[in-house]
């Protein structure tokens, strides 16, 4: 298996990407409550050199340009059954949207697991690309974000103003 450890800069900071084979494993930022703590002066930046790394690279440039508002990347998670559930689902959460942890608890088919939902929801690994910023508290306030709250509202906003005027329900 042909793994590659990378460091993207984001107008959000770095994030380092792992793949696993053809498949993303990790996007994620750098110094935040999730991330590797580390100097970025100590960081060597490279070009990647998998096609997958490549692909994501390009694809992460035109969503933070605003031209992508959904990936086509190969993702590979390792996680529980109910975990996968969940990831499979945050992708079903339309770019310039967002819904509760309740909604996603109701989406999977077990409202009674909305701890569960969020404890998965911050399992994810694949910042981003599996959008788990794009869910929120059930009165609408911003709440757990690995890559911190000040990217997840970030985030939201960028996407809330290229989706055609729809705004963000917080």
């Amino acid at each position: 298996m042909n793994i590659e450890i990378v460091y993207y800069k984001s107008p959000l900071g770095v994030l380092e990407i792992r793949s696993s084979g053809n498949a993303i494993s990790d996007v994620l930022f750098i110094n935040s409550w999730k991330g590797a703590k580390i100097n970025e002066a100590d960081l060597l930046f490279v070009k990647p050199k998998t096609p997958i790394i490549k692909k994501c690279f390009k694809q992460l440039d035109e969503y933070f340009a605003g031209s992508r508002t959904e990936f086509s990347i190969p993702v590979l998670q390792t996680g529980t059954d109910f975990q996968q559930s969940v990831w499979t689902e945050l992708c079903n959460i339309p770019f310039g949207r967002t819904i509760s942890y309740m909604e996603l608890s109701k989406r999977i088919g077990n409202v009674k697991a909305i701890r569960a939902v969020g404890t998965a929801n911050g399992n994810n690994s694949v910042c981003i690309i599996v959008p788990c910023h794009r869910v929120i508290g059930s009165n609408g306030e911003l709440v757990g974000y690995g890559g911190d709250l000040w990217r997840k509202q970030w985030l939201l906003e960028h996407e809330g103003k290229i989706a055609n005027g729809v705004q963000t329900l917080f």
